[in-house]
Protein backbone atom coordinates (compact mmCIF):
# COMPACT_ATOMS: atom_id res chain seq x y z
CA UNK A 1 0.00 0.00 0.00
CA UNK A 2 1.30 3.26 -0.62
CA UNK A 3 0.27 6.84 0.39
CA UNK A 4 0.41 9.53 -2.34
CA UNK A 5 -1.12 13.26 -2.55
CA UNK A 6 -3.31 13.88 -5.37
CA UNK A 7 -2.53 17.25 -7.52
CA UNK A 8 -4.95 17.31 -10.04
CA UNK A 9 -7.58 15.44 -12.48
CA UNK A 10 -7.17 13.44 -15.32
CA UNK A 11 -9.55 13.87 -18.57
CA UNK A 12 -11.99 11.42 -16.85
CA UNK A 13 -12.33 13.19 -13.89
CA UNK A 14 -9.38 11.04 -12.18
CA UNK A 15 -7.36 12.10 -9.34
CA UNK A 16 -3.85 12.39 -10.36
CA UNK A 17 -0.90 11.73 -7.92
CA UNK A 18 2.68 10.46 -8.02
CA UNK A 19 4.97 7.78 -6.59
CA UNK A 20 8.66 7.17 -7.25
CA UNK A 21 8.24 9.51 -10.36
CA UNK A 22 5.49 7.67 -11.70
CA UNK A 23 2.12 8.99 -12.63
CA UNK A 24 -0.60 7.04 -10.68
CA UNK A 25 -4.20 7.56 -11.77
CA UNK A 26 -6.58 7.06 -9.30
CA UNK A 27 -10.29 7.20 -9.51
CA UNK A 28 -12.46 8.53 -6.84
CA UNK A 29 -9.65 10.61 -5.71
CA UNK A 30 -10.01 15.01 -5.28
CA UNK A 31 -7.03 17.15 -5.34
CA UNK A 32 -5.87 18.13 -2.18
CA UNK A 33 -6.17 14.58 -0.63
CA UNK A 34 -3.98 12.25 0.77
CA UNK A 35 -4.73 8.76 0.11
CA UNK A 36 -3.68 5.35 0.60
CA UNK A 37 -3.71 3.42 -3.43
CA UNK A 38 -2.41 0.40 -4.40
CA UNK A 39 -1.26 -0.26 -7.55
CA UNK A 40 -3.44 -2.54 -9.97
CA UNK A 41 -1.73 -1.75 -13.15
CA UNK A 42 1.55 -0.14 -14.77
CA UNK A 43 1.59 0.86 -18.09
CA UNK A 44 4.82 2.53 -19.98
CA UNK A 45 4.50 6.08 -18.79
CA UNK A 46 1.70 5.62 -15.89
CA UNK A 47 0.14 3.68 -13.51
CA UNK A 48 -3.30 3.19 -12.50
CA UNK A 49 -4.80 2.66 -8.92
CA UNK A 50 -7.50 2.00 -6.44
CA UNK A 51 -8.27 4.22 -3.77
CA UNK A 52 -8.18 2.47 -0.41
CA UNK A 53 -8.24 4.87 2.24
CA UNK A 54 -8.40 8.94 2.45
CA UNK A 55 -6.18 9.98 4.79
CA UNK A 56 -6.68 13.22 4.34
CA UNK A 57 -9.92 14.42 2.77
CA UNK A 58 -10.52 17.91 0.52
CA UNK A 59 -12.36 20.41 1.82
CA UNK A 60 -14.26 20.09 -1.79
CA UNK A 61 -15.63 16.67 -1.49
CA UNK A 62 -19.28 16.60 -1.12
CA UNK A 63 -21.83 13.71 -0.94
CA UNK A 64 -23.04 12.85 -4.43
CA UNK A 65 -27.22 13.03 -5.22
CA UNK A 66 -27.21 10.64 -7.72
CA UNK A 67 -27.83 6.96 -6.38
CA UNK A 68 -26.26 5.51 -9.86
CA UNK A 69 -22.48 7.50 -9.08
CA UNK A 70 -19.82 6.73 -9.16
CA UNK A 71 -20.88 3.33 -11.03
CA UNK A 72 -22.50 5.03 -13.90
CA UNK A 73 -20.14 6.05 -16.70
CA UNK A 74 -22.62 9.91 -17.31
CA UNK A 75 -20.83 11.73 -14.96
CA UNK A 76 -17.61 11.70 -13.22
CA UNK A 77 -17.06 14.73 -10.67
CA UNK A 78 -20.24 14.57 -8.68
CA UNK A 79 -18.23 14.40 -5.51
CA UNK A 80 -16.43 17.37 -6.21
CA UNK A 81 -18.46 21.12 -4.91
CA UNK A 82 -19.96 23.08 -7.95
CA UNK A 83 -17.70 26.16 -7.26
CA UNK A 84 -14.47 23.81 -7.30
CA UNK A 85 -15.46 22.01 -10.55
CA UNK A 86 -15.49 25.32 -12.04
CA UNK A 87 -12.05 26.24 -10.85
CA UNK A 88 -10.50 22.95 -11.75
CA UNK A 89 -11.98 23.15 -15.10
CA UNK A 90 -10.15 26.65 -15.97
CA UNK A 91 -7.14 24.68 -14.51
CA UNK A 92 -7.34 22.17 -17.14
CA UNK A 93 -7.83 24.69 -19.81
CA UNK A 94 -5.08 26.35 -18.97
CA UNK A 95 -2.69 23.42 -18.01
CA UNK A 96 -3.52 22.25 -21.83
CA UNK A 97 -2.75 25.27 -23.69
CA UNK A 98 0.46 26.13 -21.79
CA UNK A 99 1.66 22.41 -22.04
CA UNK A 100 0.10 21.57 -25.39
CA UNK A 101 -0.20 24.95 -26.82
CA UNK A 102 3.09 26.09 -25.95
CA UNK A 103 1.04 29.29 -25.43
CA UNK A 104 1.95 31.31 -22.00
CA UNK A 105 0.21 35.11 -22.56
CA UNK A 106 -3.47 34.21 -23.31
CA UNK A 107 -5.72 35.57 -21.06
CA UNK A 108 -7.76 32.46 -20.13
CA UNK A 109 -10.89 33.74 -17.81
CA UNK A 110 -13.14 31.94 -15.27
CA UNK A 111 -15.31 29.36 -16.48
CA UNK A 112 -19.00 30.59 -16.69
CA UNK A 113 -21.04 27.65 -14.49
CA UNK A 114 -25.13 27.61 -13.93
CA UNK A 115 -26.97 28.44 -11.41
CA UNK A 116 -29.19 25.47 -10.99
CA UNK A 117 -26.27 22.76 -12.85
CA UNK A 118 -28.98 19.50 -12.17
CA UNK A 119 -31.28 18.05 -14.86
CA UNK A 120 -29.97 20.11 -17.82
CA UNK A 121 -29.84 17.90 -20.61
CA UNK A 122 -32.17 18.70 -23.54
CA UNK A 123 -31.25 15.38 -25.15
CA UNK A 124 -30.63 11.74 -24.03
CA UNK A 125 -29.54 8.69 -26.19
CA UNK A 126 -29.40 5.38 -23.71
CA UNK A 127 -28.04 2.22 -24.70
CA UNK A 128 -30.67 -0.51 -24.46
CA UNK A 129 -29.81 -4.29 -23.39
CA UNK A 130 -30.16 -7.14 -21.61
CA UNK A 131 -28.86 -8.49 -18.13
CA UNK A 132 -29.63 -11.44 -16.35
CA UNK A 133 -32.72 -12.01 -19.12
CA UNK A 134 -33.90 -8.46 -18.04
CA UNK A 135 -34.32 -5.45 -20.35
CA UNK A 136 -31.79 -2.55 -19.08
CA UNK A 137 -31.19 0.81 -20.16
CA UNK A 138 -29.48 3.84 -19.24
CA UNK A 139 -25.44 4.88 -19.48
CA UNK A 140 -22.78 2.27 -19.53
CA UNK A 141 -20.75 1.51 -16.51
CA UNK A 142 -17.34 3.18 -16.17
CA UNK A 143 -14.60 2.01 -18.52
CA UNK A 144 -16.94 -0.60 -19.85
CA UNK A 145 -19.92 -1.77 -22.10
CA UNK A 146 -22.13 -2.91 -19.13
CA UNK A 147 -25.62 -0.75 -18.98
CA UNK A 148 -26.66 0.56 -15.54
CA UNK A 149 -30.04 0.72 -15.70
CA UNK A 150 -31.50 3.85 -14.68
CA UNK A 151 -35.20 5.49 -14.50
CA UNK A 152 -34.14 9.04 -13.34
CA UNK A 153 -30.82 10.54 -14.76
CA UNK A 154 -29.61 13.50 -12.45
CA UNK A 155 -28.67 15.54 -15.36
CA UNK A 156 -31.84 14.93 -17.89
CA UNK A 157 -34.36 17.43 -18.32
CA UNK A 158 -37.46 15.73 -16.48
CA UNK A 159 -38.97 15.08 -20.38
CA UNK A 160 -36.41 12.71 -21.14
CA UNK A 161 -36.65 10.72 -17.84
CA UNK A 162 -40.44 10.28 -18.36
CA UNK A 163 -39.57 9.35 -22.09
CA UNK A 164 -37.27 6.93 -20.86
CA UNK A 165 -39.57 5.51 -18.10
CA UNK A 166 -42.10 5.17 -21.20
CA UNK A 167 -40.12 3.47 -23.52
CA UNK A 168 -38.74 0.54 -21.25
CA UNK A 169 -42.23 0.17 -20.06
CA UNK A 170 -43.78 -0.33 -23.89
CA UNK A 171 -40.78 -1.87 -25.00
CA UNK A 172 -41.34 -4.72 -22.79
CA UNK A 173 -44.93 -4.73 -23.74
CA UNK A 174 -44.26 -4.84 -27.20
CA UNK A 175 -41.20 -7.35 -27.05
CA UNK A 176 -38.58 -5.28 -28.69
CA UNK A 177 -36.08 -7.25 -28.11
CA UNK A 178 -33.09 -5.53 -27.01
CA UNK A 179 -29.84 -5.52 -29.44
CA UNK A 180 -26.63 -7.70 -28.89
CA UNK A 181 -23.83 -6.12 -29.77
CA UNK A 182 -21.37 -8.92 -29.42
CA UNK A 183 -23.85 -11.42 -31.45
CA UNK A 184 -25.63 -8.89 -33.08
CA UNK A 185 -29.26 -9.77 -32.86
CA UNK A 186 -31.76 -8.07 -30.89
CA UNK A 187 -33.85 -4.99 -32.51
CA UNK A 188 -33.98 -2.03 -30.08
CA UNK A 189 -30.02 -0.63 -29.94
CA UNK A 190 -30.81 3.10 -28.03
CA UNK A 191 -33.76 5.13 -26.95
CA UNK A 192 -33.23 8.73 -27.81
CA UNK A 193 -35.32 11.51 -26.66
CA UNK A 194 -35.24 15.87 -27.15
CA UNK A 195 -37.08 17.89 -24.90
CA UNK A 196 -37.87 21.36 -26.81
CA UNK A 197 -38.60 24.90 -25.54
CA UNK A 198 -42.44 24.67 -24.33
CA UNK A 199 -41.95 20.83 -23.09
CA UNK A 200 -43.07 19.19 -26.59
CA UNK A 201 -40.93 15.99 -26.70
CA UNK A 202 -39.03 14.15 -29.14
CA UNK A 203 -38.29 10.43 -29.44
CA UNK A 204 -36.06 8.50 -31.66
CA UNK A 205 -36.08 4.37 -31.15
CA UNK A 206 -32.62 3.25 -32.71
CA UNK A 207 -33.28 -0.28 -34.21
CA UNK A 208 -30.88 -2.42 -35.86
CA UNK A 209 -33.25 -3.21 -38.68
CA UNK A 210 -36.79 -1.70 -40.12
CA UNK A 211 -39.40 -4.43 -39.25
CA UNK A 212 -41.29 -2.78 -36.69
CA UNK A 213 -45.49 -4.32 -37.05
CA UNK A 214 -45.99 -2.84 -33.61
CA UNK A 215 -45.42 1.24 -34.46
CA UNK A 216 -48.53 1.82 -35.00
CA UNK A 217 -50.05 0.73 -31.44
CA UNK A 218 -46.50 1.60 -30.22
CA UNK A 219 -47.46 5.30 -30.77
CA UNK A 220 -50.65 5.18 -30.11
CA UNK A 221 -49.55 3.58 -26.39
CA UNK A 222 -46.53 6.11 -25.98
CA UNK A 223 -49.48 8.92 -26.36
CA UNK A 224 -51.28 8.01 -23.93
CA UNK A 225 -48.88 7.91 -21.48
CA UNK A 226 -46.72 11.19 -22.76
CA UNK A 227 -49.43 13.69 -24.66
CA UNK A 228 -47.07 15.92 -24.83
CA UNK A 229 -45.17 13.78 -27.51
CA UNK A 230 -45.17 15.58 -30.86
CA UNK A 231 -42.68 13.47 -32.49
CA UNK A 232 -41.70 9.72 -32.89
CA UNK A 233 -39.15 8.50 -34.98
CA UNK A 234 -37.58 5.00 -36.40
CA UNK A 235 -33.35 5.18 -36.89
CA UNK A 236 -31.92 2.08 -38.61
CA UNK A 237 -28.73 1.28 -37.86
CA UNK A 238 -27.90 -2.18 -39.32
CA UNK A 239 -24.26 -1.64 -39.01
CA UNK A 240 -21.89 -3.77 -36.05
CA UNK A 241 -20.64 -0.81 -34.75
CA UNK A 242 -20.78 1.41 -31.92
CA UNK A 243 -22.01 4.46 -33.76
CA UNK A 244 -25.15 5.54 -32.33
CA UNK A 245 -27.37 6.70 -35.21
CA UNK A 246 -27.75 4.44 -39.04
CA UNK A 247 -27.88 6.83 -42.02
CA UNK A 248 -31.72 6.03 -42.45
CA UNK A 249 -34.76 8.10 -40.13
CA UNK A 250 -38.26 6.78 -40.35
CA UNK A 251 -41.16 9.33 -39.18
CA UNK A 252 -43.95 7.42 -37.47
CA UNK A 253 -45.76 10.14 -35.69
CA UNK A 254 -45.95 14.08 -35.65
CA UNK A 255 -43.11 16.17 -36.81
CA UNK A 256 -39.51 15.76 -38.31
CA UNK A 257 -38.38 17.98 -35.81
CA UNK A 258 -38.90 19.66 -32.68
CA UNK A 259 -38.09 23.31 -31.54
CA UNK A 260 -36.01 24.94 -28.62
CA UNK A 261 -34.99 28.56 -28.32
CA UNK A 262 -31.51 30.46 -27.78
CA UNK A 263 -32.20 34.26 -26.66
CA UNK A 264 -34.99 35.41 -29.67
CA UNK A 265 -33.95 32.54 -32.38
CA UNK A 266 -36.31 29.34 -33.24
CA UNK A 267 -34.17 26.24 -33.89
CA UNK A 268 -35.70 23.50 -35.89
CA UNK A 269 -33.66 20.36 -34.39
CA UNK A 270 -34.40 17.05 -36.52
CA UNK A 271 -33.12 13.89 -35.11
CA UNK A 272 -29.73 13.63 -36.34
CA UNK A 273 -28.63 17.04 -36.28
CA UNK A 274 -26.66 18.47 -34.13
CA UNK A 275 -27.89 20.98 -31.50
CA UNK A 276 -25.90 21.95 -27.80
CA UNK A 277 -27.36 19.93 -25.18
CA UNK A 278 -27.68 22.46 -22.17
CA UNK A 279 -29.55 25.01 -24.05
CA UNK A 280 -29.40 27.44 -20.82
CA UNK A 281 -25.18 27.57 -21.18
CA UNK A 282 -25.33 27.18 -25.66
CA UNK A 283 -26.86 30.88 -25.35
CA UNK A 284 -24.32 32.21 -22.89
CA UNK A 285 -21.40 29.94 -25.58
CA UNK A 286 -23.00 32.07 -28.09
CA UNK A 287 -22.90 35.11 -26.80
CA UNK A 288 -19.43 34.44 -25.88
CA UNK A 289 -18.27 33.85 -29.55
CA UNK A 290 -21.00 36.64 -31.07
CA UNK A 291 -18.55 39.00 -28.49
CA UNK A 292 -15.15 37.82 -29.34
CA UNK A 293 -15.77 38.07 -32.98
CA UNK A 294 -16.23 41.83 -32.40
CA UNK A 295 -18.25 42.57 -35.57
CA UNK A 296 -19.41 46.04 -36.55
CA UNK A 297 -22.72 44.72 -39.23
CA UNK A 298 -19.45 44.99 -42.65
CA UNK A 299 -18.11 41.46 -42.08
CA UNK A 300 -18.67 38.62 -43.86
CA UNK A 301 -18.46 35.30 -41.09
CA UNK A 302 -18.43 31.66 -42.09
CA UNK A 303 -19.24 29.53 -40.27
CA UNK A 304 -17.78 25.98 -40.63
CA UNK A 305 -19.23 22.83 -38.75
CA UNK A 306 -22.45 24.92 -38.90
CA UNK A 307 -24.42 21.76 -37.68
CA UNK A 308 -28.31 23.51 -37.68
CA UNK A 309 -27.17 27.14 -37.82
CA UNK A 310 -27.18 28.21 -34.62
CA UNK A 311 -23.57 30.21 -34.24
CA UNK A 312 -23.93 31.85 -37.66
CA UNK A 313 -27.86 32.61 -37.00
CA UNK A 314 -26.81 34.13 -33.43
CA UNK A 315 -24.13 36.29 -35.08
CA UNK A 316 -26.23 37.09 -38.27
CA UNK A 317 -27.64 40.08 -36.35
CA UNK A 318 -24.43 41.48 -36.41
CA UNK A 319 -22.78 40.57 -39.14
CA UNK A 320 -23.40 41.74 -43.08
CA UNK A 321 -23.14 37.88 -44.61
CA UNK A 322 -23.24 34.78 -42.89
CA UNK A 323 -22.10 31.83 -44.82
CA UNK A 324 -22.45 28.15 -43.29
CA UNK A 325 -20.80 25.00 -44.14
CA UNK A 326 -21.77 21.72 -42.94
CA UNK A 327 -20.98 18.35 -44.26
CA UNK A 328 -24.54 16.62 -42.67
CA UNK A 329 -27.85 17.26 -45.22
CA UNK A 330 -30.04 16.94 -42.71
CA UNK A 331 -28.28 19.75 -40.49
CA UNK A 332 -28.60 22.54 -43.81
CA UNK A 333 -32.02 21.58 -44.28
CA UNK A 334 -32.84 22.82 -40.87
CA UNK A 335 -30.22 25.83 -40.92
CA UNK A 336 -32.16 26.77 -43.82
CA UNK A 337 -35.64 26.32 -42.36
CA UNK A 338 -34.39 28.23 -39.36
CA UNK A 339 -32.93 31.07 -41.24
CA UNK A 340 -36.51 30.83 -42.79
CA UNK A 341 -38.16 30.99 -39.81
CA UNK A 342 -36.88 33.47 -37.75
CA UNK A 343 -36.91 35.89 -41.25
CA UNK A 344 -33.04 36.07 -41.55
CA UNK A 345 -32.18 36.73 -45.36
CA UNK A 346 -28.33 37.62 -44.83
CA UNK A 347 -27.89 33.89 -44.47
CA UNK A 348 -26.85 31.06 -46.76
CA UNK A 349 -25.72 27.27 -45.92
CA UNK A 350 -24.26 25.00 -47.91
CA UNK A 351 -23.59 21.05 -47.68
CA UNK A 352 -19.67 20.59 -48.02
CA UNK A 353 -16.75 19.34 -46.56
CA UNK A 354 -15.28 22.76 -45.18
CA UNK A 355 -11.48 21.76 -46.40
CA UNK A 356 -13.18 21.19 -49.89
CA UNK A 357 -15.63 24.20 -49.73
CA UNK A 358 -13.67 27.11 -48.54
CA UNK A 359 -11.37 26.77 -51.58
CA UNK A 360 -14.01 27.00 -53.89
CA UNK A 361 -15.63 30.37 -52.31
CA UNK A 362 -11.74 31.76 -51.97
CA UNK A 363 -11.47 31.23 -55.81
CA UNK A 364 -14.72 33.06 -56.48
CA UNK A 365 -13.24 35.62 -54.17
CA UNK A 366 -15.67 35.66 -51.68
CA UNK A 367 -12.99 35.62 -48.31
CA UNK A 368 -13.85 35.56 -44.92
CA UNK A 369 -13.56 38.63 -42.42
CA UNK A 370 -14.05 36.42 -39.84
CA UNK A 371 -14.12 32.10 -39.49
CA UNK A 372 -16.01 30.65 -36.45
CA UNK A 373 -15.38 26.88 -36.61
CA UNK A 374 -17.04 24.41 -34.07
CA UNK A 375 -15.71 21.15 -34.86
CA UNK A 376 -16.02 17.62 -33.32
CA UNK A 377 -13.67 16.46 -30.32
CA UNK A 378 -11.16 15.70 -32.97
CA UNK A 379 -10.71 18.97 -33.51
CA UNK A 380 -9.63 20.48 -36.82
CA UNK A 381 -7.22 18.33 -39.49
CA UNK A 382 -4.35 20.42 -40.10
CA UNK A 383 -5.51 21.25 -43.60
CA UNK A 384 -9.02 22.88 -42.21
CA UNK A 385 -6.78 25.23 -40.19
CA UNK A 386 -4.30 26.19 -43.83
CA UNK A 387 -7.47 26.57 -45.22
CA UNK A 388 -8.81 28.81 -43.10
CA UNK A 389 -5.69 30.81 -42.85
CA UNK A 390 -5.59 30.78 -46.53
CA UNK A 391 -8.46 33.15 -46.35
CA UNK A 392 -6.55 35.81 -43.76
CA UNK A 393 -9.47 36.62 -41.85
CA UNK A 394 -8.95 39.57 -39.36
CA UNK A 395 -10.57 36.69 -36.64
CA UNK A 396 -11.12 33.08 -36.27
CA UNK A 397 -13.32 32.56 -33.15
CA UNK A 398 -13.01 29.00 -31.73
CA UNK A 399 -15.47 26.74 -30.07
CA UNK A 400 -13.78 23.92 -28.47
CA UNK A 401 -15.40 20.94 -26.46
CA UNK A 402 -11.60 19.38 -25.61
CA UNK A 403 -9.10 21.15 -24.52
CA UNK A 404 -6.12 19.19 -25.91
CA UNK A 405 -6.89 19.28 -29.35
CA UNK A 406 -8.02 23.04 -29.07
CA UNK A 407 -4.61 23.91 -27.53
CA UNK A 408 -3.16 21.65 -30.63
CA UNK A 409 -4.62 23.66 -32.80
CA UNK A 410 -3.88 26.84 -31.37
CA UNK A 411 -0.63 25.88 -31.98
CA UNK A 412 -0.61 25.37 -35.48
CA UNK A 413 -2.57 28.38 -35.99
CA UNK A 414 -0.01 30.54 -34.07
CA UNK A 415 2.48 28.88 -36.95
CA UNK A 416 -0.21 30.29 -39.32
CA UNK A 417 0.17 33.67 -38.07
CA UNK A 418 -2.55 33.45 -35.64
CA UNK A 419 -2.62 34.58 -32.23
CA UNK A 420 -4.84 33.54 -29.13
CA UNK A 421 -5.46 36.26 -27.64
CA UNK A 422 -8.59 34.94 -24.91
CA UNK A 423 -10.12 31.85 -23.86
CA UNK A 424 -13.51 32.12 -22.20
CA UNK A 425 -14.20 27.81 -20.80
CA UNK A 426 -18.29 27.77 -20.13
CA UNK A 427 -19.61 25.12 -18.31
CA UNK A 428 -21.80 22.75 -21.16
CA UNK A 429 -21.51 19.51 -18.81
CA UNK A 430 -21.87 20.29 -14.82
CA UNK A 431 -21.21 16.95 -12.74
CA UNK A 432 -18.89 15.63 -16.01
CA UNK A 433 -15.45 16.07 -16.80
CA UNK A 434 -15.62 17.40 -19.68
CA UNK A 435 -15.59 21.79 -20.85
CA UNK A 436 -16.81 23.57 -23.66
CA UNK A 437 -14.26 26.83 -24.48
CA UNK A 438 -14.30 29.96 -26.77
CA UNK A 439 -11.02 30.95 -28.29
CA UNK A 440 -10.48 34.27 -29.77
CA UNK A 441 -7.59 34.39 -32.32
CA UNK A 442 -6.67 37.51 -34.63
CA UNK A 443 -4.17 37.87 -37.40
CA UNK A 444 -0.62 39.09 -36.66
Amino acid sequence: MNEIEIVGLGDSGEGIGSFEGLKIFVEGALPTEKIQVQIVEVKKNYALGKLEKILIESSDRVQPQCKYFPACGGCQIQHLNYQAQLKIKQQKVIDAVERIGKIFDAEILPTLGMKNFSNYRNKMQFPVGKIDGNFVCGCYEKKSHKIIDVADCLIQREGNNKILRAVKLLAKKFNLEPYDEKKHTGFLRHIMGRVGCTGELMIVLVTANKNFPQAKNFCAEIKKILPEVTSIQQNIQPEKNNVILGRETKILFGSSTIIDRLGNLRFNISARSFFQVNTAQAEILYQTALNFAELTGNEIVIDAYCGTGTIGLFMSKLAHKIIGIEIEPAAIEDAKKNALENKISNAEFFVGDAVKFIPKLYNKKIFADVVVVDPPRAGCAKKVLETFAAMQPKKIVYVSCNAATLARDLKILLELGYKTTKIQPVDMFPQTAHIESVAQIVKI
